[in-house]
């Protein structure tokens, strides 16, 4: 037995390094993909046929080779929201038409400009989605239905808590949540040993432990079976793709579930000195597993980075580990998939409501405030946006705002004036001259001298747009009527 197992070693090497970090991701994902699909509002299962998708599907492709796929606290409200206005059998619609969106841009080699969005707006999409999910998972924390809004939720949390210290259910329930919070918070701190058990896991499970000793009167989680859960989209379900608000849903789901994709496997490649992301071959990857979950009605996908990140620090070296943890998935839903109704949903709640404080990037809002106030500006009207309107115009307006700035920072002048008291006045224009700056060229240049001839020299520009040209035309016509002699405009 020992001479197999060294010359199965021998030849893969990495087998028990992947073996084990399989364990660890499955550890981390079971929880995690559960109370994603509760908070969803769809049944458990669902969670759990993403996460095995994710690993056995997307973890075969090509592209990112240590990142983990599964269903994402960053889309939750965007799920959550798409069931309530649409329905169920149109989610399984929504999530392949975007699984079929992103293969098709994969094919186009469109991945990496996913890059070139701004980190601010990212951020803050990242940072509006965890207010939302805080917001919303407080409600079943307090034993409490949510509203719908998001401005809702923020409002009506003060009742929620005032009423939930008149009730005993309701303190059972917080009491849960918040003993599944601290949990998360204080097991950095824990001993390494202890260490080993995975956060969620074992908030959940002292949570579950705890409810059935204590008999606490906290709901759980609702078991369908693995079978029983998977709703593949009847045929009249792609009728709703003729529906303005599904298209709107579908570009949604399509762009935040690719750039939290391709902004995860840059984060994780920082993590390894391994094979980099191929960021193409990872948004086809990413499209065939949304493909599928789509087909199977379930949750849409997205590369994650906890799971990630736990796969990396456990010593993976091969996509052999999330493969495996895809299977370990497919096996509990299988062979266990009663454990399921033991699981409080107020620990769930709790789990998120951690997750989504980890969405909010106070460190980072913090840094660039010293150096880049106009990424900060970008960043929270993007996460105020998301939080008062809805994800795709936030998102949308977000973008606005960032190529704005870009275009103003891009549109630099300067104009140099020599003026040596007799001739004319010698002006030189220098930088990209834009409609974003005219009125600070005109300014300057109507501070010049009007009884004296001018010679601009526009040679410096590096880009003179056509409503600069026309306005400087149209200054040196009026200024050449109230001179002694025309402007001179030397050619940009």
């Amino acid at each position: 037995m020992t001479t197999a197992r060294t010359a199965i070693s021998a030849r893969l090497p990495w087998l028990e390094q992947d073996f084990a970090a399989s364990l660890v991701v499955f550890l981390v994902a079971l929880p995690l993909c559960v109370g994603v699909a509760v908070a969803s509002g769809v049944p458990a299962e669902l969670g759990l046929v993403t996460g095995i998708v994710g690993g056995i599907v997307t973890g075969l492709m090509r592209g990112s080779s240590l990142q983990v796929s599964g269903p994402a606290a960053g889309l939750t409200v965007l799920v959550f929201e798409a069931v309530r206005e649409f329905g169920l059998p149109a989610l399984g619609v929504i999530v392949l038409a975007s699984g079929l969106l992103q293969v098709l841009m994969g094919a186009l080699r469109l991945g990496r400009w996913f890059r070139a969005i701004s980190v601010s707006v990212v951020e803050g999409m990242l940072a509006g989605i965890g207010l939302v999910l805080i917001a919303g998972q407080l409600y079943p924390v307090l034993a409490a239905e949510a509203p719908d809004s998001g401005p809702g939720k923020l409002a009506g949390l003060p009742g929620a808590f005032a009423a939930a210290f008149g009730s005993a259910d309701a303190l059972a329930s917080l009491a849960l949540g918040a003993g599944t919070i601290a949990v998360l918070v204080l097991w950095r701190h824990a001993p390494a040993r202890v260490r080993t058990l995975p956060g969620p896991l074992a908030a959940v499970g002292l949570a579950t432990l705890a409810a059935l000793v204590l008999d606490l009167p906290v709901a759980t989680v609702e078991v369908q079976g693995l079978l029983g859960s998977l709703q593949p989209p009847p045929l009249t379900a792609f009728g709703e793709l003729a529906d303005v608000a599904v298209l709107g849903t579908i570009v949604a789901f399509t762009l935040i579930a690719s750039a939290e994709s391709l902004f995860s496997a840059a984060a994780v490649d920082r993590m390894h000195d391994g094979p980099r992301t191929a960021y193409d071959k990872e948004l086809l990857a990413q499209g065939a597993g949304n493909t599928v979950c789509g087909l199977l009605g379930a949750l849409p996908m997205t590369a994650v980075i906890v799971r990630s990140a736990a796969n990396v620090r456990a010593g993976a070296r091969t996509k052999a580990s999330r493969v495996l943890h895809g299977v370990w998935l497919l096996l509990f839903a299988a062979l266990l998939p009663d454990a399921l109704g033991y699981i409080p949903i107020p620990a769930l709640a709790g789990i998120l409501v951690y997750s989504g404080a980890k969405l909010v990037p106070v460190r980072q809002i913090a840094s660039l405030w010293r150096g880049h106030r106009g990424e900060v500006l970008i960043l929270v009207v993007t996460a105020v946006s998301i939080v008062a309107v809805s994800m795709f115009e936030g998102v949308l307006l977000g973008l606005a705002l960032a190529v704005a700035k870009t275009a103003w920072d891009a549109s630099h002048i300067r104009l140099e004036v020599v003026d040596k008291g007799a001739g004319p006045v010698e002006a030189h224009l220098s930088g990209n001259a834009t409609f974003l700056r005219l009125p600070k060229i005109l300014d300057s240049l109507e501070a010049l001298p009007q009884d004296r001839p001018v010679r601009l020299d526009l040679s410096g520009l590096h880009h003179l747009d056509h409503a600069c040209r026309t306005a400087l035309e149209g200054w040196a016509e009026r200024h050449s009527a109230a001179g002694t002699e025309p402007v001179r405009l030397m050619a940009a």
